[in-house]
């Protein structure tokens, strides 16, 4: 999962986002999901969250089971 569909995050969820100040570079920062913010179902550079770290980004990877979905990460 990509982290452009609002119903695929929940809080608890481990993510991987990217800062608003990492965007040029593409920088992903790993965390729990506290709230989403983003209010439409969809969005298509990612959805918007807070982790439980107060840090906040668009969703770029959804991780399950300690994997990472298809894609590269730098952390």
């Amino acid at each position: 999962m990509d982290g452009t569909r609002r119903q695929d995050i929940r809080p608890g969820l481990e993510v991987e986002i990217v800062l608003k100040q990492d965007q040029a570079t593409g920088k992903r920062t790993r965390g729990i999901v506290r709230e989403i913010l983003t209010p439409s179902p969809t969005h298509p550079h990612g959805i918007k969250v807070r982790l439980t770290s107060g840090a906040v980004g668009r969703v770029k990877a959804i991780l399950t089971k300690g994997k990472e979905t298809p894609g590269p990460a730098t952390t």
